[in-house]
């Protein structure tokens, strides 16, 4: 069985050129869920499809590369789907997906046709069709898995500000105090 170094180094190994990618840096600033961004939760949906196909010993059905291309790329919608937008991204569950391949298709032309029903189909049943390979059902369960520990965690509360233009942080207005609540009646 592969360690969490070794399923790390895979990742890397395999996921280098998307990794080092420049729109990778906006997936850096998107929140995802809670406090993780959108880059950290690739990663992380990647590492645990990696372990899912190693503890479930599924090697021989399994393509490695292409199981951690689709990980990466499966939320590569390249927007922060919390900011207000005019309604654009209410449906942002059921649609993401589509976003995410007609983005990965179009900055890595060499994704073979699992990457892309993997990335694609990733969201089922919001999305009406499931996976067609074994490494969509991975992406997929790795993603529900860790989007829920993601959503669940403590941590959730503890998203750093966004920056605004030139280091000017937005800053949340602080909760009264019991006592201040108190005082007003």
């Amino acid at each position: 069985m592969l360690t969490r170094r070794q399923i790390r180094m895979l990742v890397h190994r395999h996921g280098r050129e998307i990794i080092a990618h420049e729109n990778m840096m906006i997936e850096r600033r998107c929140y995802q869920h809670g406090a993780v961004t959108t880059f950290a939760h690739s990663i992380r949906v990647a590492c645990l499809a990696v372990w899912m196909a190693d503890r479930l010993r599924l090697w021989r059905r399994v393509d490695l590369r292409s199981l951690i291309r689709a990980a990466l790329l499966h939320d590569y919608f390249l927007y922060d789907w919390h900011d207000w937008d005019n309604g654009e991204h209410r449906l942002h569950g059921f649609t993401h997906g589509r976003a995410a391949l007609e983005n990965a298709m179009r900055d890595f032309d060499d994704l073979n046709h699992v990457e892309r029903d993997s990335i694609a189909r990733h969201m089922f049943p919001l999305t009406p069709l499931p996976p067609r390979y074994i490494e969509g059902y991975l992406v997929t369960m790795a993603d529900k898995v860790s989007a829920t520990r993601e959503t669940l965690s403590p941590d959730r509360f503890s998203k750093q500000p966004k920056a605004l233009g030139r280091g000017v942080a937005v800053r949340r207005p602080a909760l009264p105090s019991a006592a201040a609540r108190n005082r007003r009646g």
